[in-house]
């Protein structure tokens, strides 16, 4: 029985999705897409095992299991094996690690492995190419344990209650009730655990934290339902007025949209309420969905929308590897156009002719026993090759990101400079000389953050009597050790570079301040502005900037070295970066150290402290 309206569920969630990773400034929390697939995947899920049981008074659990891998493993593996060979139009740095990124979505342990690797949609050098398929782990984990539990309450139910109808009552209840506290444990769970958090990846990935919009949906299953449905649900549909659904759903809708527009990924709002919020909201559209379909018996669902629905699954499989390969290839437009030339064909030939054939069942559409023949031999050479071309690739992919090597060089050499330093520490202080007698040492001390190991080599070279501190990660408070550190072994130079905002926590002007006030006199203190470029205005790295903009005017031996400025005058830099790295490239390094160079020439004009 398929209800119809269905399709605009499914719609609003293909849409959403694919509108947060094409245009992810201007829709920001379009990822509760994905929420919706949940919560109507619940629902979906839910209802037909309570008409199971109610036609059959059983649930048939490998059955079950048997029809979920007919509908998500074949469109998966189809998906990956289409989008590897693609892989040789970008950078190689897009297949670092694939082997390692094909078996966790074929695995359905994406979620858990984006955890472990330090992976997000949001903060990436370079994305996974099936980061995506993180939700497909945590829906299979559903589906997984959600058919066991129902198997045994079926079971038990079977066994004390031999009164049939009453049964229906009690499976009904029992999944009402479970659902609820699940929802309630899985989404209380998102709430705690994403305090004090930074990076919002590991409770948005997470199975434990992130599956109570499938037991929403589940909720709304038990209280009304698709064949078999409940007395006063039942009421509800005799009654219906198509014009009243209409509305709700549009409405629903467009609190769907405006909350897309407000909830952001890094913002803590978004898991103490946003993603529920929005579950609820797609629990609602698909029960007014439900009324609409029984006020509207003589109305038909348009065929474009059944279209779209039917191939929702496949084309989130494809959108986003394609999307990733085509934007580095094209702008941002003619990328959503490449994606949706390839994706939209590859989805329903995935829908209407690849499922059915590996599931035994009809094709969607009639051909005859020769071309039938012909489209089996096509399939399994093209089937063929493409594995091939996948297992080669996979052999051959890099294990590290030109980033990643340049962060290990970077910090080789900056152990082999610290060894240098070190000794040269040592051998003064047998001389009898305290680091107190001698004069503050002239040059540069750098002490920056990734950004900065990432041109480490380079800035070496191109920044005259310099010496670097940089790791990865590293803070205003950490700098601060660093710098205390250098100080009292007198070997800070006379130029300091404060390179860090980039990782700014609450509490960073602070941490600023307790520099300016404990850097010996003698000394210049040139502060390089941050950038970030997805940074709002109310970001601390954002807030730092303008704060260390207001300093020369109080303390003259305080220079600017705007990074910010002259990065976000050269966004091609950046260009399939998470938008704070350059990864070693060559004319990254270049506006780097210019950067710096422009702070101590204008850091020259200025009194020493």
């Amino acid at each position: 029985m398929r209800i119809k309206w269905f399709s605009f569920v499914r719609i609003a969630g293909l849409t959403s999705v694919l509108t947060y990773h094409f245009f992810k400034n201007a829709y920001p929390g379009g990822f509760i897409g994905v929420d919706i697939f949940f919560t109507f995947s619940g629902f979906l899920i839910t209802a037909l095992m309570i008409d199971e049981f109610a036609k059959n008074g059983s649930f048939k659990l490998l059955s079950f299991y048997r029809r979920r891998f007919y509908r998500i493993v074949p469109p998966l593996i189809l998906s990956v094996l289409i989008v590897v060979p693609l892989t040789y139009l970008v950078s190689p740095d897009y297949i670092v690690g694939l082997g390692k990124q094909i078996a966790a979505a074929i695995g359905f342990t994406t979620n858990y492995f984006e955890i472990a690797t330090g992976g997000s949609y949001e903060s990436k050098f370079i994305p996974h190419l099936f980061v995506h398929t993180w939700s497909l782990a945590v829906e299979m984990h559903f589906y997984i344990t959600w058919g066991l539990i129902i198997a045994i309450f079926t079971f038990l139910i079977r066994h004390f209650e031999h009164n049939r109808l009453k049964g229906q009552r009690v499976f009904r209840w029992i999944i009402g009730i479970t659902s609820l506290c699940f929802a309630g444990a899985s989404s209380y769970l998102m709430m705690i655990q994403s305090a004090g958090l930074t990076d919002y990846s590991k409770v948005y990935f997470s199975t434990l934290t992130h599956c109570f919009p499938f037991f929403i949906g589940a909720t709304l299953a038990s209280l009304t339902g698709i064949k078999d449905v409940t007395n006063v649900f039942n009421k509800m549909l005799q009654h219906a007025n198509k014009w009243v659904y209409t509305f709700a759903i549009v409405l629903t809708f467009s609190f769907l949209f405006l909350l897309g527009l407000k909830l952001q990924f890094s913002s803590r709002s978004t898991y103490t309420g946003g993603i529920l919020v929005a579950s609820i909201l797609s629990a609602l559209s698909i029960l007014f969905a439900r009324c609409l379909h029984a006020a509207t018996p003589n109305v038909a669902e348009p065929k474009l929308a059944t279209f779209i629905a039917d191939i929702s699954y496949s084309m989130y499989l494809y959108h986003w590897p394609l999307f990733v390969i085509f934007s580095k290839l094209t702008s941002v437009p003619i990328a959503v156009l490449l994606t949706l030339l390839v994706g939209v064909p590859c989805s329903a030939l995935s829908y209407y002719v690849i499922e059915p054939y590996v599931a035994g069942k009809k094709l969607k559409w009639h051909v005859n026993t020769k071309v039938a023949k012909t489209l089996k031999i096509s399939f399994a050479s093209a089937l063929t090759c493409l594995v091939a071309v996948s297992l080669y690739t996979v052999n051959g992919a890099p294990s590290l990101t030109s980033l990643d090597r340049s962060l290990w060089i970077g910090g080789i050499n900056q152990s082999v400079d610290q060894m240098q330093t070190t000794k040269n520490i040592v051998l003064a202080s047998t001389t009898g000389n305290s680091n107190k007698e001698k004069n503050i040492p002239k040059g540069v001390s750098i002490i920056g953050d990734s950004v900065t190991l990432g041109t480490r080599s380079y800035l070496g070279q191109h920044v005259t009597d310099s010496s670097i501190d940089a790791k990865g990660e590293r803070t205003m408070n950490l700098a601060y050790q660093v710098l205390m550190t250098e100080q009292k072994n007198g070997i800070l130079r006379r130029n300091v570079v404060i390179c860090i905002g980039t990782n700014a926590l609450d509490g960073t002007n602070e941490e600023l301040m307790k520099i300016i006030h404990d850097i010996q006199p003698g000394h210049h203190l040139i502060l390089m502005t941050p950038y970030d470029q997805r940074a709002a205005p109310d970001w601390n790295s954002s807030k730092l900037a303008i704060f260390e903009r207001e300093l020369p005017h109080k303390y003259n031996y305080i220079t600017i070295a705007d990074w910010q400025k002259v990065a976000a005058a050269h966004p091609d830099v950046f260009a399939g970066t998470d938008g704070v790295h350059f990864g070693g490239r060559h004319s990254g390094d270049v506006i780097y150290a210019q950067t710096i160079n422009q702070g101590l020439k204008n850091a020259a004009k200025t009194p020493l402290k």
